[in-house]
């Protein structure tokens, strides 16, 4: 007989799934829902918003005193499940996301509140085991993740090139808040008996998403000297950075492997897409190159094989993280930079918002009181429009004489059609 889930989780995911990133449906996934969240805090988050909203407006969804409203919203924050974050006198909060989110905090800390040997062996099941959370989630576009290129392997012409944003270092010293926890990738894979020899305690996260985890005891906070300690020693270990895809307060830094990491498990499957890779890639110096084919064995994305003891470098699927040229005993590789720079997002909501166009949800964005049901009808409305052909979008603006729906499509249609500079 099946898993027997109760209306309170079935709701809460369908909650879960509105957002861009998603969270397809699964007898695995309730059961990861049925322990991190109670019935009653399923039922109630199940009504809130996608966006930042306060207390005060969770009370008037739930029906209750804002002092209670406040009480239960803590009580989430405090299980790393939400991220309350302060905006000058005024307290917000936000679901986390699933990944990266409250699937890594709750197995990020250490204090026992979940047992993290069956949450470990619920999310290998769901994530490395089924397919519809890689394929929907993970392969969303832009990615939740970018690779930092390791700056010590450029060029001294290379890293004149470098901008701002594309270095780990940079993150590190605008910060105005540092964490490092615990290693959701590798922790998860060591109760599966598959867990590499790499350290775990090396997960940085950055700003308000640092706050709030350093606040509930979800990760510890360190100084910034502590932080580049940190990440020096993951580079000369060969581990690469892969970091939160947007130019303007990154949440998060992850020292990955490729035999652990989520995302790099991902793109391999999915064959490169999404794209994670650094404005970066390596060439070879065949006069320098002995063909000991270590490039190949470190490259954590097997962009590289040997070929008559000579390297052959797929720079289609390099993710130009460097790892390859730190570690060339003859010098014989060089990072160069890419023709065509990536585009990334410059904050953490345009890529919210462009992962929800091209998830088909923006609707979902603009319409998010979940408690309303005109709520509902104006969410379906807006779909149908969204996903009509030209011709009769025109046909509805016309009908509708509304200014901001006419913006709003002629935006959606040139965002769908991969114009990001609307």
């Amino acid at each position: 007989m099946g898993h027997q889930t109760s209306k309170n989780y079935l709701d809460l995911q369908r909650r879960l799934d509105r957002s861009p990133q998603g969270a397809p449906s699964s007898e695995t996934l309730f059961k990861i829902l049925e322990i991190l969240f109670t019935p009653e805090e399923a039922e109630l988050v199940s009504f809130l918003p996608i966006n930042l909203f306060t207390a005060k407006k969770a009370a008037k969804i739930w029906k209750k005193k804002e002092v209670e409203a406040k009480a239960i919203l803590d009580t989430l924050a405090d299980k790393g499940l939400f991220l309350d974050i302060q905006n000058g006198k005024e307290q917000n909060y936000i679901l986390a996301p699933t990944m990266a989110g409250f699937f890594e905090f709750s197995i990020m800390r250490t204090d026992g509140r979940f047992d993290r040997k069956v949450l470990s062996e619920l999310y290998y099941q769901y994530i490395n085991i089924e397919d519809r959370f890689v394929k929907e989630v993970l392969a969303i576009d832009p990615s939740i993740a970018r690779t930092f290129v390791q700056e010590d392997a450029l060029s001294e012409k290379a890293k004149t090139e470098i901008l701002d944003y594309e270095k780990a270092t940079e993150v590190i010293n605008t910060a105005s808040c540092i964490t490092v926890g615990t290693c959701y990738c590798r922790h998860k894979m060591e109760h599966m008996g598959k867990a590499c020899q790499m350290p775990q305690d090396v997960c940085l996260t950055f700003n308000t998403a640092a706050e709030s985890l350093s606040k509930h005891g979800v990760a510890k906070k360190i100084t910034k000297e502590e932080a580049k300690a940190i990440l020096d020693k993951c580079v000369k270990l060969g581990l690469v950075q892969l970091g939160d895809n947007i130019k303007n307060k990154v949440a998060w830094i992850c020292n990955c492997c490729g035999c652990c990491c989520e995302a790099i498990l991902a793109y391999k499957k999915l064959g490169t897409r999404p794209a994670i890779n650094s404005n970066y890639f390596p060439q070879i110096s065949s006069d320098k190159c002995i063909g000991c084919g270590m490039c190949a064995r470190r490259c954590p994305v097997e962009a590289i094989k040997i070929n008559h003891k000579k390297p052959e470098i797929d720079i289609a699927h390099c993710i130009g993280c460097g790892v390859c040229t730190r570690f060339c005993p003859t010098k014989a590789m060089e990072m160069v930079r890419r023709s065509d720079t990536r585009f990334v997002p410059n904050n953490s909501f345009e890529r919210f918002v462009l992962g929800a166009i091209e998830n088909g949800k923006l609707q979902n964005l603009i319409f998010d009181n979940y408690s309303l049901w005109t709520y509902e009808l104006l969410r379906r409305m807006l779909k149908v429009i969204l996903e009509l052909s030209p011709i009769k979008r025109r046909l509805a603006d016309q009908q509708l004489c509304s200014r901001y729906v006419s913006h709003l499509t002629a935006v959606y249609a040139k965002l769908k059609a991969g114009d990001k500079k609307v």
